[in-house]
């Protein structure tokens, strides 16, 4: 073996970093395996047998058979003591841009209000009148009804006015009504029920129609020396004049009632209804007399 060479300077080098590379592994073995500390040191392949707890209980050392539990005594418990002043936590800092907005109410919709429900049917029945129609201006009549579960103290109404009523049966009751009701023309709703209105039926209508009118024209008067008036009048249909005096019957149905300067009086034969037909120019024909009426002719005595 060829020892090393001092003479040449790299070997003097490679020899110095020789011992110290291994002087470090020699250190870093020892504390691996024994360390640098007071304890005793442990060998690889051994176990560290745990020195088994000593009780002092009456001042003598006893040994404790492995697997049992000391118990502790009252003596060995030491109180905690707790700091008797809380730290002092410095306040936080607050925003001085930063304030409470109280939250916008809203204020919520009412809620829906639920339908009434309709008023049950009503337990009377009204089921027909009579007569159903009527003409305006005509005298008071007579009124039938029919129906079912009528009782003696109900009432017959138009338009909530009271009629005198007479009862007649559980399905037939009648009402006498009067001329000023129907003096115009019109529907009036006929009911049927008590006073306190507790029991009611339903509602029928009496249609109240307008009542014919003659269909002429009153355009002139004559005087005569027996002072009996004549009238003309003027069909509004054709146009023609008719000359017609106190009683005549126009139409099949107006019979003159009064003649005077003013207007003729016409009385309805089949509605008993009274119709005036005031003085006019009317529309003028070929042929007819002259529309201006006529100075009534004194008679011969009555001079002064």
């Amino acid at each position: 073996m060829e020892l090393a060479d001092f003479s040449r300077p790299g070997e003097k080098k490679k020899l110095i970093w020789a011992g110290a590379l291994g002087f470090i592994a020699i250190i870093f073995l020892w504390w691996t395996f024994i360390g640098f500390g007071s304890a005793k040191p442990m060998r690889s392949g051994t176990t560290a047998t745990p020195a088994s707890p000593r009780s002092n209980v009456g001042g003598t050392n006893t040994r404790q058979a492995p697997g049992t539990v000391q118990p502790i005594s009252l003596n060995d418990i030491e109180s905690v003591q707790l700091p008797g002043t809380v730290p002092v936590v410095p306040e936080a800092k607050r925003n001085i841009f930063a304030y409470y907005e109280k939250p916008l109410v809203v204020a919520s919709p009412p809620p829906a209000q639920t339908p009434t429900p309709p008023p049950p049917p009503p337990p009377v029945l009204l089921a027909a009148i009579s007569p159903q129609n009527v003409y305006a201006k005509t005298n008071e009549f007579t009124l039938e009804l029919s129906g079912d579960k009528f009782t003696p103290e109900m009432r017959v109404y138009v338009d909530e006015r009271e009629l005198p009523s007479k009862y007649k049966g559980p399905q037939q009751m009648s009402a006498t009504v009067p001329a000023a009701i129907i003096a115009t023309p019109g529907i009036r709703q006929i009911k049927v029920r008590t006073p306190d209105a507790r029991v009611y039926s339903g509602q029928i209508g009496l249609s109240v129609a307008p009542p014919p009118t003659p269909n002429y024209s009153y355009v002139g008067i004559f005087g005569t020396t027996t002072h009996i008036d004549t009238a003309l009048l003027q069909d509004k249909n054709n146009k023609e004049i008719l000359s017609v005096q106190r009683g005549d019957l126009l139409s099949g149905r107006f019979r003159v009632t009064s003649i005077s300067e003013k207007e003729v009086v016409f009385m309805d034969t089949n509605l008993k209804i009274k119709h005036s037909l005031a003085m006019t120019e009317g529309e003028r024909a070929a042929g007819s007399p002259s529309s201006r009426p006529t100075p009534r002719v004194d008679a011969e005595d009555d001079e002064p």
